[in-house]
């Protein structure tokens, strides 16, 4: 676990770590391994308490921009990128039916769990230490994880409890070349118009456009 020396985490505690990576078809089929569920709901707790410090002494943000900015650095697809850098991927734990099938939400998932190890056996300090090594030099360079705008849009209106919704509006070209127009709606206000090659594709672009003038 070549991690575990780059961030500092030789001395963490050996049970918690191995609960952190363990996944609950892991521990279904193992009566003693206990499952990281609980240490993700920590991890998720403490994460949320340093960025949204960190948002709130680094910048001047007022507080819908703070949420959509810690939004997009702590999504599921942020999550699950900072583990594949950090090389923890392979340690996690599944049973036999989730082999093959570690997908990015069980890779966040574990992000957060791992952090809950580091908080449990280090205290809140170097906890946030470890996620500004992890986080901030994104955030600095203001990255944009996959692209998802849909994600980073519908978290942003989840967090204000505003309805989203997208529509097709248009559909032309021949079969084998289509084009689509999307638009989405908010408390059914448009905000934002995407077109594409697909309908996936066109409201990833209408959501782009309403989360640059949700940003402003």
């Amino acid at each position: 676990m070549e991690f575990l020396k780059k961030y500092h985490l030789e001395k963490i505690d050996k049970e918690l770590l191995e609960e952190a990576f363990t996944h609950s078809s892991y521990s279904n089929e193992h009566k003693k391994a206990q499952n990281y569920e609980r240490l993700e709901f920590l991890g998720d707790a403490v994460l949320e308490l340093i960025t949204s410090e960190y948002f709130y002494k680094k910048t001047n943000y007022k507080e819908g921009e703070m949420t959509k900015k810690r939004a997009s650095f702590v999504c599921e697809q942020a999550l699950s990128y900072y583990a594949k850098e950090m090389g923890i991927v392979p340690f996690i734990k599944v049973g036999h039916g989730q082999e093959g099938n570690v997908n990015d939400t069980i890779i966040a998932d574990v992000f957060e769990s791992l952090l809950g190890a580091v908080y449990l056996s280090f205290g809140y300090d170097f906890a946030k230490n470890y996620i500004y090594q992890i986080i901030v030099p994104y955030i600095e360079k203001d990255f944009v994880f996959f692209g998802d705008y849909k994600t980073l849009l519908q978290e942003w209106v989840q967090t204000d409890k505003k309805s989203l919704e997208y529509v097709l509006v248009k559909e032309s070209g021949e079969a084998h070349n289509k084009t689509f127009e999307v638009i989405v709606t908010i408390d059914d206000i448009i905000y934002g118009r995407g077109i594409g090659k697909s309908k996936k594709e066109a409201e990833q672009h209408a959501a782009f456009d309403a989360y640059k003038k949700s940003a402003k």
